[in-house]
């Protein structure tokens, strides 16, 4: 039977009603985010990578690795020798970081096609040092588990993700900055230092740099690895300590202690250390190359393979600025992926012959290392700065750097979080009006 016309104009207008009230409700709440992001494409296969792969990019990943078993490993050495690790310990340690490095390299690059390096904590590393005089070496261990788990679980909320998304990428890009500085002073430094060594690599960059044919037949980088390599070999600087050792690395698991002393002194600064300094560098250099890092993901495969390393008695996992600095420095974007997966491949060989090739890069001299890191450090540093001061939240960024570079530690957690805490600090307080219009872009 028709509804009389009075009724059918009612019977329209409760239909919209409702229908616009399911319109509003469907908009007002937003699908969850899943918890890790999604590839934006296929992972590659062995097809494409050895399609992708070039001479610059081996010669990333291989600085990259070169970079990684020199200075990071002469200061996890001090480290471990300073607290009374033995020499199987030490070696376990080092097996087990560029295991975990090549491991989670390899894997999470190849899924998003992006050159997504992992290491271990220096900053993590450091803060050990004080700790292992008055701490055994089980207790250590036992707070490398439980950071690892708690690393875990903060990825697994998404709490990660929203914080660095909060945080205004000039901030971060600020702390990057004066942390990447460092290298950019270590060219100037080691040249003074080392001229017979530093001077070659530094002279065979420019060279390449300015002649563009010469550049594309060797890639600036590569060439520079070459000219070190020469320089220390004809000056007579390679030192390898007669005494021999271990050839392949022999894992060592300590059983550990779990002690209230610490895990109050040790486990919320590595996680910090891990999931905001370390891995929110990682990030930001990504992004500035103009990738698009899945920080969740980084959450977690930071807190399982920390979880890893502490099965060897090693410190935990993250993403590292540096590290991905030199995987970028130079070829096409879509190609970087290849040169993570090379320095992940010569991870893992490192991490089977730990002893061996450790002797080996220790024995190069130190200026070697410091003007090969600089020089691919190079196109990081710039970016860095525009990033940091070109638009908005400069002042904030001031602050970060700041504070950052002057090595403030508080609570055994390191100065780069604190120049993101101050600096964001001043920035809400001070710039409001940039926080109001970057909320309503």
């Amino acid at each position: 039977m028709p509804l009389p016309p009075s009724s059918r104009r009612a019977h329209a207008q409760a239909s919209q009603f409702l229908a616009h009230r399911r319109i509003g409700s469907s908009t007002a709440r937003s699908p969850r985010e899943p918890l890790l992001e999604r590839p934006a494409s296929r992972p590659a296969g062995i097809r494409a990578l050895l399609r992708d792969l070039g001479g610059a990019y081996a010669s990333n990943g291989v600085i990259c690795l070169v970079f990684s078993a020199s200075g990071p490993i002469a200061v996890t050495l001090a480290v471990g020798a300073a607290g009374g690790l033995s020499q199987a310990e030490m070696a376990s340690w080092g097996c087990g970081i560029f295991h975990s490095a090549g491991l989670a390299t390899i894997v999470m690059s190849l899924l998003y096609r992006q050159p997504l390096g992992f290491a271990w904590s220096m900053p993590g590393t450091v803060l050990l040092g004080p700790s292992l005089q008055h701490l055994s070496f089980a207790e250590v261990v036992g707070a490398f588990f439980v950071s690892g788990v708690l690393a875990l679980a903060l990825g697994a909320t998404g709490a990660v993700r929203r914080i660095m998304a909060a945080i205004p990428m000039p901030i971060v890009m600020a702390m990057v900055a004066a942390v990447f500085l460092r290298f950019g002073t270590d060219i100037v430094s080691s040249t003074q230092a080392n001229p017979v060594v530093a001077a070659p690599v530094v002279l065979v960059f420019v060279l390449l740099s300015a002649v563009p044919a010469l550049g594309r037949k060797l890639p600036p980088v590569l060439g520079t690895l070459i000219a070190g390599v020469i320089a220390v070999a004809a000056g007579g600087q390679f030192a390898l300590d007669a005494a021999g050792g271990p050839v392949l690395a022999t894992p060592v698991f300590t059983a550990p202690e779990f002690t209230w002393a610490a895990q109050l002194e040790l486990v919320v600064p590595l996680a910090i250390t891990v999931l905001i300094v370390q891995n929110g560098q990682g990030v930001a250099v990504l992004r500035a190359a103009g990738h698009q890092p899945p920080v969740n993901a980084f959450a977690l495969a930071s807190g399982g393979f920390s979880i890893l390393n502490a099965c060897f008695g090693a410190v935990s996992a993250c993403v590292t600025g540096p590290t991905n600095a030199l995987l970028t420095s130079s070829g096409e974007k879509h190609r970087h992926y290849t040169a993570a997966v090379v320095y992940g491949f010569l991870s893992l060989v490192f991490a089977l012959l730990a002893p061996t090739l450790t002797r080996f890069m220790l024995a190069t001299p130190e200026a070697f290392v410091l003007a090969l890191g600089g020089i691919a450090m190079l196109k990081a540093l710039p970016q860095s700065f525009v990033t940091a001061f070109a638009t908005k939240f400069s002042l904030g960024a001031l602050v970060t750097f700041v504070v950052t570079i002057s090595g403030l530690d508080l609570f055994n957690i390191h100065a780069a979080f604190w120049g993101i805490f101050f600096g964001y600090a001043a920035s809400r307080l001070i710039e409001r009006g940039d926080h109001a219009s970057a909320a309503g872009q």
